[in-house]
């Protein structure tokens, strides 16, 4: 009796040494956060296993909560789903069943994951679309680009730069029913980097005549260069989305090849040829006070020549459009950019914001001191969390209002 005591108090304890996460004070609901947190963290543990035993694929593995959410495409009293292909590319597309005065508004959204990880028809990123449709009347093309690990940078951008532009064109906004001078490219974290290379790109394209009205980055991934800004050092194991696992995505986009992952991660993957890029991303000069903190900016450790020159994605615009000159970022439309405080991205999306406020674009810059990478998702079921309704709140009302 006393062993099986002894076996049951160990056993707990290692359960729950395992599960307790550190929780930010600021954070509401924190046993339900440390439970998500825990639960990905042993997802992730599962990955490297089966990485390191040869069984699959670190990205295969985690692609397996993707698998688990998927829903297939269904329409309701309110919205027609269903999936088609636009340019060759997967979308999986929304029609709002309401009556309209006019033309509708549009929004073309791409998901999140790593550039590695997602689909249109996981259950958040339905909801999501589902319910932009819905309370802004408006037509969603949700798309389904290609995968890391089996395709690397520049196929998922060129993948949902495909269907923008398709789109965009006037004879598919008439068949659609939408205003060709009220469209939208959104996206959260990964989708939030594609959607701004996409707007980036669009400006440099003279075969395509309209415009967008609106760009939405939700917690966007928006530059490589220096993976130890102030963000992610303070929030390095803070909850979904720790700093060894975004250098992980970050790698991954552009190869397999580990040599690149471990400079990432020792930050040491930029060459000094390129060292003209870190004006772009000198958070000393970029970020307001109260995100410094007490860190004290050093000069870039540069790297191999040969990494960049096999790689040259993470020193593309189109991979990291935080690298984008000044003149470029001119002319780009109205911006939506929501950060987060608890989040390793937090300093990128809040330098793009400032960078484009400084250019002339009209941005709206919200920052959630409350929140996590990717709360928005955590909106259905048992781990449904108030601050991610609130964050999707804040999104649609604003592209309700600016739409």
């Amino acid at each position: 009796m006393g062993a099986k005591l002894l076996c049951l108090f160990l056993a707990s304890a290692l359960l729950a040494y395992y599960i307790y996460t550190p929780i930010p004070e600021d954070l509401e609901e924190p046993w339900k956060v440390m439970f998500i947190a825990s639960a990905f963290r042993a997802m992730g543990h599962l990955a490297e296993v089966a990485d390191r035993l040869g069984l699959m694929h670190y990205m295969e593995t985690l692609m397996l909560i993707t698998a688990a959410e998927y829903v297939a495409p269904t329409s309701d009293e309110n919205v027609t789903v269903m999936d088609t292909e636009f340019s060759d590319v997967a979308v999986r597309l929304y029609l709002p069943r309401k009556a309209s005065d006019g033309l509708r508004r549009a929004v073309v959204y791409f998901h999140g994951g790593g550039w590695s990880l997602g689909h249109a028809g996981m259950k958040p990123y339905d909801h999501l679309t589902r319910w932009t449709s819905n309370r802004l009347n408006a037509v969603v093309v949700s798309v389904n680009y290609r995968l890391a690990p089996k395709y690397h940078f520049p196929v998922q951008f060129e993948d949902v730069y495909s269907v923008t532009k398709f789109f965009l064109q006037s004879s598919i906004l008439s068949q659609y029913g939408v205003d060709p001078d009220r469209v939208c490219v959104a996206g959260d974290s990964a989708g939030g980097n594609l959607a701004a290379a996409v707007a980036q790109q669009l400006l440099k394209d003279p075969e395509v005549k309209t415009k967008l009205k609106a760009q939405a980055l939700l917690y966007p991934a928006l530059q490589a260069l220096d993976l130890n800004l102030p963000s992610y050092r303070e929030n390095e194991n803070k909850p979904i989305l720790p700093r060894l696992l975004m250098v992980k995505f970050w790698s991954e986009y552009f190869t397999s090849d580990s040599s690149l992952r471990e400079a990432m991660a020792s930050n040491r993957h930029v060459p000094v040829e390129s060292s003209h890029l870190f004006q772009f991303v000198n958070w000393s000069n970029l970020l307001p006070e109260e995100l410094k903190k007490d860190y004290v900016y050093t000069s870039p450790t540069y790297g191999s020549s040969e990494l960049a020159e096999k790689y040259p994605g993470f020193l593309d615009p189109r991979a990291a459009p935080l690298l984008a000159s000044d003149a470029q970022l001119r002319g780009l439309p109205l911006t939506y950019v929501l950060t987060c405080e608890h989040d390793v991205l937090r300093d990128d999306g809040v330098m793009y914001a400032g960078r484009l406020q400084a250019a002339g674009v009209p941005v709206t810059h919200d920052h959630a001191k409350d929140a996590f990478h990717g709360a928005m998702m955590f909106v259905l079921g048992p781990t449904k969390l108030a601050v991610g309704y609130r964050l999707l709140n804040r999104y649609l009302e604003w592209l309700n209002e600016n739409l």
